[in-house]
């Protein structure tokens, strides 16, 4: 015999209670349900709008924190379709701006199609986050799942994209210890974290002070007030509120007990670098000209600090290091770049590095290193290991030429190199990332693990102009450079060049299209970080914590559909 509701009574009921849709219409509060349906639309934009502004060449590194917590206003309790729509405007909203650069040369469509794939990412992120959202201790494993999320797109396709990870726009900011801690993951999750459990803990405050009006949709569980029963919250309700605070309050004394990893104790000694920037001609050349004029541009100004060292107004350098393509010219193949470059580092008298493109009889194109040694001429090269999907090598080029021609421009493919650079410069071990390989965890870890006492990052922006993008990259050097506890010198063709100490600190630097060239002592370290010890361990953790919380939450879904079945 049942003693619940009859049937009867329920449709009775439910009768009575239900609204006309004319009346619901034709009520004063209407319009403003119907502004509700952009609401959160218009703040997930908004949460990726203030990730990007929290990027170089701004020092807002803190708006990345209320980004998050917004994010997580914006996705907590919703369907996870609902989610991935969510995280796809974030997305758009967070890389359309971050990566407007890319279309500086080529036009609008290849910037709006990168963009548009990599917020399918952020819009995966989205649909993970709301599913986890209604779980205990959610902003843990929402952070988790944008850490997980920021993984996949660092690998696919092609090699990934890891440009405008977290990490990367904290580089003036207080959570860039954690660098040392484990690397870049560890680090955008500190961030994420704290930005979810700030919302956390200003919903759970609020739910405490002032109880929701009935009706609302976004019910706590798991022990958190119910903001929507129009009921003061239990007393319960202290436990998930500390667990907020502790989201919040983690990454920051996080932080503070890793500043002792933030070193730059000269450990193995010093050496003086110089970084050369010999600028690049705009306009007036053809191709071939340009090519000349740059790695003529870059022995002018070594020529310049060989005269300088000579009259003691600079100090003699222990190595020279010019940027990626500072010899478009292959100097294997035309011996009259090879006696430009020759005769600048027989003038300087010091081991130099030459950013050259090698072009052989067969096969593809490689962008390399080359150590010059004053008296032997060419003694070791390395080859780029990661080479620039669209930009370096056209994969799937007849179909991308159905959507655009400039994919001809890469008339010859360049092909990617095999083997870890580090260099032996008058004694000081340095390694060897070409420009977007500074993007990759890998690319830079692989270099100190094989004994590199300094870092290079030789790169060309010149083909961006004056867009954000040098700002950014930059950024990504001095985030390293924390992240390993070593130096960073980057040369840079048209800017901006620089010399970063290992705690991130750049203490030289040059203008954007100006020749210039820096020379700087630095400190040279050999011992290991936790993040370079650890390599991809932190990473794979807090994937495994992402996918906990994922699998939690099906589980959960699953039984409640059950439940429902079963009534």
């Amino acid at each position: 015999m049942s003693t619940g509701t009859p049937r009867t009574l329920r449709k009775v009921s439910t009768t009575i209670t239900t609204t006309p849709a004319s009346a619901a219409d034709s009520s004063p509060s209407a319009p403003v349900s119907r502004w509700r349906w952009f609401l959160r639309p218009g703040a997930a934009s908004l949460s990726g709008f203030l990730l990007y502004l929290s990027f170089p060449p701004r020092t807002l590194w803190w708006l990345a924190v209320p980004a998050f917590a917004l994010l997580g206003w914006t996705l907590r309790g919703r369907r996870p379709r609902a989610g991935f729509g969510l995280g796809q405007l974030a997305g758009l909203g967070f890389l359309l701006p971050l990566l407007v650069w890319t279309g500086e040369e080529v036009g609008p469509v290849p910037w709006l199609a990168l963009a548009a794939v990599e917020a399918l990412f952020v819009a995966a992120a989205g649909l993970g986050i709301a599913a986890v959202s209604r779980l205990p201790w959610w902003p843990v494993f929402a952070a988790g799942v944008w850490i997980l999320a920021e993984a996949a797109r660092a690998r696919v396709p092609f090699g990934g994209f890891p440009w405008g990870k977290i990490a990367f726009g904290q580089a003036d900011g207080l959570f860039l210890p954690l660098a040392a801690v484990g690397g870049t993951p560890v680090l955008g999750f500190a961030v994420a974290l704290c930005g979810f459990g700030l919302y956390e803990t200003a919903r759970l405050l609020h739910a405490r002070r002032k109880p929701a009006a009935p009706g609302g949709d976004d019910p706590a569980a798991d022990g958190a007030p119910d903001v929507t029963s129009g009921t003061r919250p239990r007393a319960g309700a202290r436990g998930p509120l500390a667990a907020a605070a502790l989201a919040v309050l983690l990454p920051v004394t996080g932080a503070v007990a890793a500043l002792p990893l933030v070193d730059d104790a000269a450990e193995d000694g010093t050496a003086t670098v110089a970084a050369v920037q010999g600028n690049v001609p705009r306009l007036g050349l053809d191709f071939n000209a340009q090519r000349r004029a740059v790695l003529d541009n870059h022995a002018a100004r070594t020529h310049e600090l060989a005269q300088a060292v000579r009259e003691g107004r600079k100090p003699r350098p222990d190595f020279v290091l010019w940027p990626e393509n500072s010899s478009d010219i292959d100097p294997y193949a035309n011996p009259d770049a090879a006696a430009v470059i020759d005769g600048a580092a027989r003038a300087i008298g010091a081991p130099t590095v030459v950013g050259a493109v090698v072009a052989p009889e067969t096969g593809k194109l490689r962008n390399t290193l080359i150590q010059w040694d004053p008296r032997r001429g060419p003694v070791a090269t390395y080859d780029k290991r990661h080479v620039q999907p669209f930009g370096e090598y056209i994969p799937m080029r007849s179909f991308v030429r159905i959507f655009n021609s400039d994919v001809d421009r890469v008339r010859r493919d360049f092909g990617p190199g095999d083997q870890v650079g580090v260099f032996d410069l008058a004694g000081t071990r340095v390694g060897l990332a070409t420009c977007y390989e500074a993007a990759f965890d890998w690319a830079v870890r692989d270099t100190v693990t094989h004994g590199a006492q300094l870092i290079t990052v030789p790169s060309n922006n010149a083909t961006f102009g004056r867009s954000e993008m040098t700002y950014q990259q930059l950024a990504m050097s001095r985030v390293r450079a924390v992240e390993h506890s070593r130096s960073v010198v980057v040369p840079v063709t048209s800017g901006v060049s620089a010399v970063i100490r290992p705690d991130g600190e750049i203490v030289a630097r040059t203008a954007m299209f100006t020749p210039d060239v820096l020379v700087e002592k630095v400190p040279l370290r050999s011992s290991l970080t936790p993040a370079t010890r650890l390599g991809t361990l932190p990473e794979a953790l807090l994937a495994a914590v992402a996918a906990a919380g994922l699998g939690w939450a099906a589980a959960r879904g699953l039984r409640a559909r059950r439940g429902r079945a079963a009534v």
